[in-house]
């Protein structure tokens, strides 16, 4: 199983970005996707989820009102989008998967994308 990712990137405060996590040849549509990051020297934490449905998303409290996540089951992606970016979101951010209970815990997910770099700097 593989969940590819795209989008990251160099953006100044205040800006938005919009990363995306996708698949194939797996039962996406019908799996709860996550979204962590990881800052050099920092365990990777939690930074929002959401169901097969798309209803009822989690948020860290530190991107609630400023991050959504989404999916289009139809395209097997899933989204997030992240507006008034802070510095102290640069991190690299990682998608994951799984098809078991889901929650904020990194060993809750059973697949993982390859990670992709977001930079918040003047």
């Amino acid at each position: 199983v593989q969940l590819v990712q795209s989008g990251g990137g160099l953006v100044q405060p205040g800006g938005s970005l919009t990363l995306s996590c996708g698949s194939s040849g797996f039962n996406f549509s019908r799996s709860a996707i996550a979204w962590f990051s990881q800052a050099p020297g920092k365990e990777r934490e939690f930074v929002a989820a959401t169901s097969w449905s798309g209803r009822s998303p989690k948020y860290a409290d530190s991107v609630k009102d400023r991050f959504t996540i989404s999916r289009n089951n139809a395209r097997n992606t899933v989204y997030l989008q992240m507006n008034s970016l802070k510095p102290e979101d640069t991190a690299s951010y990682y998608c994951a998967a799984t098809l078991r209970l889901w929650g904020v815990a990194t060993s809750e997910y059973d697949y993982w994308g390859q990670g992709t770099q977001v930079t918040v700097s003047s």
